[in-house]
């Protein structure tokens, strides 16, 4: 990974080749920016995952149906126009209300609010929705989020698909 995104962090997370499981990045739904969910795939694939990049602005519903869908590995959901906090508490009640994704971890991150950043009941308040993690841009960084995702178990799935058959 010597080429990779951010050399030198990325490398110590997995091992060449082996797919950990499956990530799906989104936006929140008020979110029309596009460059952040490129970074974090580019990132999540480099951490050994695959990645389902529903893009920005996905509804709610779309989120909830693609992950019932997919069963991913982990959630990821980044806002870079304020509103993380705000769109943040909806959609994690919507996700946290299927029995089957009662369980998977799911993270958001971000510019979560329009005055910079966090509190820290804030992010308590995203915490006790039932966000695994929260990364404020304002107060957190990337490497930390490497951290996270290398500290999630490797998905039995994911296993499956790499062992080869004799």
């Amino acid at each position: 990974m010597s080429a990779g995104l951010m050399h030198g962090v990325t490398d110590t997370v997995g091992s060449p080749g082996a797919r950990r499981g499956t990530v799906v990045v989104t936006t929140v739904a008020s979110d029309s920016h596009t460059w952040n969910l490129v970074f974090l795939q580019l990132l999540i694939e480099e951490l050994g995952y695959e990645v389902i990049n529903l893009g920005p602005c996905a509804p709610d519903h779309v989120l909830v149906d693609a992950c019932r869908e997919t069963a991913p590995d982990l959630v990821v959901i980044s806002s870079v126009n304020g509103h993380g906090h705000q769109d943040g508490l909806r959609v994690i009640a919507a996700l946290r209300a299927c029995a089957e994704l009662a369980s998977t971890p799911v993270v958001i991150g971000g510019k979560l609010g329009v005055d910079g950043q966090q509190s820290d009941a804030a992010i308590g308040a995203l915490m006790s929705a039932g966000f695994d993690a929260v990364f404020d841009d304002a107060s957190t960084t990337t490497r930390e989020f490497v951290r996270f995702v290398g500290a999630l178990p490797m998905a039995a799935r994911a296993a499956e698909r790499t062992e080869v058959v004799a």
